[in-house]
């Protein structure tokens, strides 16, 4: 049996950090006055819908990979992925020289798609109704010889993912609360694992989709709980649970878990457009979400907020939602 909490440190965060200088971007941190006036808040946003591939899983994939022995390198990897784990291993496997074919949804965002070939990934489109995911990454793995890096839930990609953090704090000092969005559980544990270390006082509370609260009632029943794709404009976060690694992590590090609407993720989305003037797409916008729709309430504390990303076909999502 593993021991889960001792497999990632802030020492391999920051080993992490070294590996990934002059590859990954050091994101913007962003500020609003009007967000931290209707907050009463100091809120700082880690942008990671600026880093390469236009997530934060280019940290954990680079990390990931680079990693490997020379002949697991040689004989390439696979991944499966709704599209940004995809693009990190699709760039950092190009980066590396490591050949990679990503197994994704047939229904996965077009520009996800797009994007994951155009750096050079083979692509095995997949029916998510009708198989799971990782049954055909382990089948791929074992045919062709290849080493399977899963989207979170391994420790490199954890101590990648938890770079963010570092990165935040660095930059603005301690925070009273940090908000990370939650999907599997990957960064929302390496994240809080270097605040535990750099900022011992601060909250971590981690933030899913309503439809997609596997991770927050298996938080608070100390159980693992499973969800079978949930219906939520939250594709990220679509996973059906944490992991071996992230579940005890995430029950070790983090003080809360909370879910917001779809609803609520549009308002936020549109309004961060408008306000903040970024590209952000539904899941990037979790932690957010629950800051500015009242989820979470912080008057007079320094609040982080990790956006996860941008990755989103406006095209598509304009034709599908009401606005």
């Amino acid at each position: 049996m593993i021991d889960a909490v001792s497999s990632v440190t802030e020492a391999e965060i920051v080993a992490a950090a070294v590996r990934l200088a002059g590859q990954a971007n050091r994101t913007p941190v962003l500020t609003s006055r009007t967000i931290n006036r209707q907050t009463q808040s100091q809120v700082f946003f880690k942008c990671e819908n600026f880093q390469r591939t236009g997530s934060f899983k280019f940290r954990g994939a680079y990390n990931a990979l680079c990693q490997l022995s020379a002949d697991q390198k040689q004989r390439g990897v696979v991944a499966y992925s709704s599209g940004n784990h995809a693009q990190g291993i699709a760039l950092a496997g190009h980066l590396l020289g490591i050949p990679t074919t990503i197994v994704m949804p047939q229904d996965a965002p077009a520009v996800k798609l797009a994007a994951t070939r155009d750096y050079g990934a083979e692509v095995v489109l997949y029916d998510r109704h009708s198989i799971a995911r990782e049954v055909i990454g382990q089948q791929i793995a074992a045919e062709q010889g290849t080493t399977l890096i899963p989207p979170f839930d391994h420790p490199h990609i954890i101590a990648g993912q938890g770079t963010a953090a570092l990165e935040l704090l660095e930059e603005v000092g301690e925070l009273d609360i940090l908000l990370v969005c939650c999907g599997g559980g990957g960064l929302l544990s390496g994240c809080a694992i270097a605040t535990h270390s750099r900022a011992p006082h601060c909250r971590i509370i981690g933030v899913e989709p309503e439809k997609g609260d596997d991770a927050t009632r298996s938080f608070h029943s100390k159980t693992l709980h499973t969800v079978h794709n949930p219906d939520t404009i939250a594709d990220g976060a679509r996973t059906a649970s944490l992991g071996q690694y992230t579940f005890p992590l995430v029950l070790h590090y983090v003080h809360d878990m909370v879910t917001v609407p779809d609803t609520a993720l549009l308002r936020t989305l549109f309004f961060l457009w408008e306000r903040l003037k970024i590209v952000v797409e539904p899941t990037g916008v979790l932690a957010a979400t629950a800051l500015l729709e009242g989820v979470v309430q912080a008057p007079g504390q320094r609040v982080g907020v990790i956006i996860s990303g941008g990755n989103v076909d406006l095209g598509q999502f304009l034709k599908d939602v009401p606005c």
